[in-house]
């Protein structure tokens, strides 16, 4: 876990949840594994103190169940819990992104569009070359960079924790599987030249096709098809 700069509590904090929560995303912590402060402690030679508050972090963020007397545990996250979540996110995603698509791709916005359209390029290529790792990365990192031009760290901070708890759910369908680069939704290109266009109804076709076909995904997988 490299730093720059003097090591806090509070970094070393962020630090072992960022490190926990790229463990879940790799598919190393899988759903419904256990365990305890002191285990992960022990892991990366750190106290339990920076550990424990870590811990709660993440579950905070639902991505990890505690239990008073058995540790922690990664939630297992259902089908339901995942087409919820889809709809949450198609609910409020749809109507705050096409206010966002409202201001184009002028001046200084321009220039944080075109670092946007990057990480769609790079999350593109990650696809092509099915490195899904690379891929979760630029993917949650790309709608984080587009939250933020909600403007409002509330409702940014809410999408970005919903898209991160729908990958931890799809991570364990698709860890392993040769055509994942292909299952995977990568329009990201055209998400935000919409944007930089002010395109709102494209970008309200574009976001919508998305979230249809993670809710037709998850109706396969209530069916036992994971294709």
């Amino acid at each position: 876990m490299p730093a720059s700069g003097p090591v806090t509590r509070n970094t070393l904090r962020q630090q072992i949840a960022d490190a926990l929560r790229d463990e879940v995303l790799a598919g190393r912590l899988r759903p419904g594994q256990e365990f305890t402060v002191k285990q992960i402690a022990d892991q990366y030679g750190v106290s339990a103190t920076p550990v424990r508050e870590a811990l709660v972090d993440l579950a905070a963020q639902s991505l990890l169940d505690s239990d008073q007397h058995r540790g922690f545990r990664v939630r297992e996250i259902s089908v339901a819990d995942f087409r919820g979540m889809v709809e949450a996110r198609s609910l409020i995603a749809g109507g705050i992104l096409s206010k966002v698509a409202e201001g184009g791709g002028s001046g200084t916005r321009g220039d944080v569009l075109m670092a946007i359209r990057r990480r769609a390029d790079e999350a593109a290529r990650a696809a092509r070359a099915g490195d899904l790792d690379i891929f979760i990365a630029y993917d949650l990192r790309f709608w984080r960079e587009l939250g933020a031009l909600i403007e409002n760290p509330h409702i940014s901070g809410f999408l970005h924790q919903l898209r991160l708890r729908c990958w931890v759910f799809s991570v364990p369908y698709l860890r392993g599987d040769p055509d994942a680069g292909e299952q995977v939704w990568k329009d990201h290109a055209e998400v935000v030249d919409a944007v930089t266009r002010g395109d709102a109804e494209a970008l309200r076709e574009v976001i919508g096709g998305y979230h249809a076909l993670m809710l037709a995904w998850a109706e396969r997988l209530e069916r036992g098809d994971r294709g």
